[in-house]
């Protein structure tokens, strides 16, 4: 198979079949088309030329590069995919990467807010919608969401009006491999999503009513008055033009809103969904009860927040104990 094929072949899989995101399959073409850059520099043509050698000299160039240990994981693991794939639809008679290894990346620990941070960033965002502001109001309500149900930003843009229960206070969402499953939030965010729902109108860009009116409509008596319009788009939350709101435009909003706010590491919608998960730990939440909120396959991968309710543990003992 020719590789530019074979990276059309391998992502359109990777989607149709294996149901991944458009964004994990953005990230996955962007690995494989440096990979086929390297391999043909390398005089490779087809798909039967990648072999385990030229994987590990694309690893090595990599690493000379100064590409962190995460990303060089991230690249092993979509060569482990790729090779995989052409081996069981028999393009390739063995799979070249299955002996491929790539460093750990390193473990940092997440960024975590206290109570009182997101108590004050929350409350700054209430003073701003209080005014009326349709846009301030829908930030409310974002970044709500965001820290009531720990959601991925994808989650959250992802969202349709009707995707939301607020009798029952649970919002339906779609996570990573398409998995579907339902979280709960609470009282304060479901006010600030019944305010945002009451201004969505506003943002939302209009269409024309079903008979194709844009303008204005005839009455019975023949005097004519606005058309009906209703929202161009389903989604929950909108941007300023009234489509969609875009992961970019959440992720300004909470990097704005973390920036002075004491504490390292990332600044994104990411802090919301570690804090979350940290407080409902350090509040006495079952492991696998906050593992089924996020969305996690792994119960491992939830288990990294235990270790940020230790280590604020250990913190708080040396503060205040006086044998520590």
């Amino acid at each position: 198979m020719q590789l530019d094929r074979m990276l059309d072949d391998f992502t359109l899989y990777l989607s149709a079949e294996r149901g991944f995101s458009e964004h994990t399959v953005r990230s996955y073409r962007s690995d494989l088309a440096d990979l086929l850059r390297f391999a043909e520099e390398a005089g490779a043509t087809s798909s039967s030329d990648i072999d385990l050698e030229l994987l590990r000299g694309w690893l090595w160039r990599a690493s000379t590069a100064g590409l962190a240990k995460a990303t060089l994981a991230r690249r092993s693991a979509t060569a482990r995919a790729l090779t995989s794939w052409l081996a069981r639809t028999g393009e390739t008679p063995t799979d070249a990467a299955a002996r491929l290894r790539a460093p750990r990346p390193d473990k940092h620990l997440p960024r975590v807010l206290t109570r009182d941070q997101m108590d004050a960033i929350l409350a700054g965002l209430g003073a701003r919608a209080a005014t009326g502001d349709p846009l301030a109001r829908r930030d409310l309500a974002m970044v709500e969401l965001l820290y009531a149900s720990a959601l991925r930003v994808s989650e959250l843009t992802g969202l349709d009006v009707r995707d939301v229960d607020l009798g029952r206070l649970t919002a339906r969402v779609i996570g990573k491999g398409s998995k579907e499953r339902v979280v709960p939030f609470g009282v304060p965010a479901g006010t600030a999503l019944a305010d945002w729902l009451e201004a969505r109108d506003s943002v939302a860009a209009p269409t024309a009513n079903s008979h194709g009116a844009s303008q204005a409509a005839e009455t019975s008596t023949g005097a004519t008055k606005p058309a009906t319009t209703k929202p161009a788009t389903t989604a929950l939350f909108l941007g300023s033009r009234g489509g969609r709101v875009g992961t970019r435009a959440v992720y300004r909003l909470v990097a704005d809103l973390l920036d002075g706010v004491p504490g390292g590491g990332p600044a994104g919608p990411h802090a919301l969904r570690h804090t979350a998960a940290t407080h409902l730990l350090d509040g006495g939440a079952d492991l696998r009860a906050v593992q089924e909120m996020l969305g996690h396959a792994s119960l491992g991968t939830t288990q990294i927040y235990t270790h940020v309710s230790t280590q604020r543990l250990r913190e708080s003992y040396a503060l205040a104990h006086p044998r520590a």
